[in-house]
């Protein structure tokens, strides 16, 4: 059915997703080649369309979407809305068969659901998620929803060679020629590749499709002796250096990237230009990762991995889980990240010649391998600013206070961490 509203929200497991969550609503994490939202809009293309998010999240998300209707029950009494649950992970052309007055659930958890104009008494009271709750119990057409919900940051990791090759699906059924252009060295079947007629391409390139689709978008440039392998996705206007590109990774819009990456999420504007692993990771906008910084997605035992939370680590399942990195965050040269790593927004990690904490906070700096206090405020604002201006990107002021309130936010943790880490420290000289 055609929707003339899309609405994306959030529900209470939010939580869970972060550092990737602290600056930004859960749809608008990649995986595959775009985020929940640009999917959605793609897909269902209405007239109009809404978010829901945090509070704290309201006035940088109007500032970057104007045209969004941004936290306003009032819009939904405008017209037919399908709400869509920001976490939700499925084939674009599944969101054309939903049907009116219906509800999708994965493991009891609403992935979608439809509401009409008359509806809004129903969503005006509590938050969103226990709205969208209430509306779901109203709904006699109740359906089990294709696709996933997201609930861990290794999950987009997990999911997202298989999200590549449904979006590449997508991509092909959008009509005009595919651009695997004869210049390029192409390994496998030439019909899983797409390349943009403005991709600069140098020769001794290799695109091997045999283990997946391949896409290159708009305004991408590829330096030689770069090898691409399949599934993945090359956002427009970003440019590779002599690079080593696994299957499973997505590089978004304006990166930089040299090195081995293998099975990884490049949100936006990350910096990894020089030498140095990264696997099964995910990086936030503007981190900056120095020249030789690696990180470890394997335990040498092959024993799953577990991830650091505040309060105690989760087992993954899973024997290979990387590094999940907030934005704005820069490792210093030759820093050496461990297995199932978190680290949060504006941290500064100087490598000490052994592997990092494996739970770094926000707006915390690592010397010598131990956690200390950032530096001010002011100097993290300034690198901001400066790392910015280089593309043309302005850090406007509502991103100053947002920062600000997650700083403050953060600080009970930045000194648990600190304290722990003094205590450790002291442990070892001992």
């Amino acid at each position: 059915m055609q929707f003339s509203q899309l609405a994306l929200f959030e529900d209470e497991t939010v939580a869970g997703l972060e550092p990737l969550t602290l600056l930004r609503p859960v749809y608008e994490l990649i995986c595959g080649q775009t985020s929940v939202r640009e999917r959605a809009l793609r897909a269902l293309g209405p007239t109009t369309w809404g978010a829901f998010c945090r509070d704290e999240l309201t006035e940088v998300y109007r500032e970057e979407f104007p045209e969004a209707f941004v936290n306003r029950l009032d819009w939904l009494a405008t017209g037919q809305t399908l709400l869509v649950n920001g976490a939700w992970l499925c084939d674009p052309n599944t969101l054309l068969e939903i049907a009116a007055d219906s509800v999708g659930l994965i493991d009891g958890q609403v992935a979608y659901v439809t509401a009409d104009s008359s509806e809004l008494a129903v969503l005006e009271t509590g938050d969103m998620a226990e709205a969208v709750a209430r509306l779901a119990r109203l709904r006699a057409n109740r359906v089990v929803a294709p696709g996933r919900l997201i609930r861990q940051p290794w999950e987009l990791i997990e999911a997202n060679g298989e999200q590549l090759t449904r979006d590449f699906g997508v991509l092909r059924g959008a009509g005009g020629a595919d651009r695997d252009r004869p210049d390029v060295s192409i390994v496998g079947p030439r019909e899983l590749v797409f390349i943009d007629p403005t991709a600069e391409i140098e020769p001794y390139v290799v695109v091997d499709a045999r283990t997946g689709p391949v896409s290159i978008a708009a305004g991408v440039v590829i330096q030689a002796f770069t090898r691409i392998e399949g599934p993945c996705h090359i956002g427009h206007g970003s440019r590779l250096y002599r690079a080593n590109i696994r299957g499973g990774t997505t590089i978004g819009p304006n990166c930089r990237v040299g090195g081995e990456v293998e099975a990884s999420i490049l949100q936006a504007y990350v910096n990894k230009y020089h030498d140095g692993f990264l696997g099964h990771g995910y990086i936030c906008p503007w981190v900056n990762l120095g020249a030789q910084t690696a990180n470890s997605d394997l335990k040498s035992d092959y024993s799953p991995v577990t991830y650091p939370r505040r309060t105690g680590s989760v087992d993954t399942g899973l024997k290979k889980v990387g590094c999940f990195i907030g934005d704005h965050t820069k490792t210093g040269l030759g820093s050496l990240i461990n297995t199932g790593t978190q680290i949060g927004v504006m941290a500064m990690l100087l490598p000490s010649g052994g592997l990092l904490p494996r739970l770094i906070p926000s707006f915390a700096t690592v010397r010598d391998g131990a956690i200390t206090e950032m530096f001010s405020m002011e100097r993290c604002f300034a690198a901001a600013v400066a790392a910015m201006e280089r593309r043309n990107v302005e850090f406007t002021s509502a991103q100053r206070r947002l920062l600000q309130r997650i700083h403050q936010r953060t600080e009970s943790d930045r000194q648990t961490a600190i304290e722990r880490s003094q205590r450790a420290s002291e442990a070892r000289s001992s």
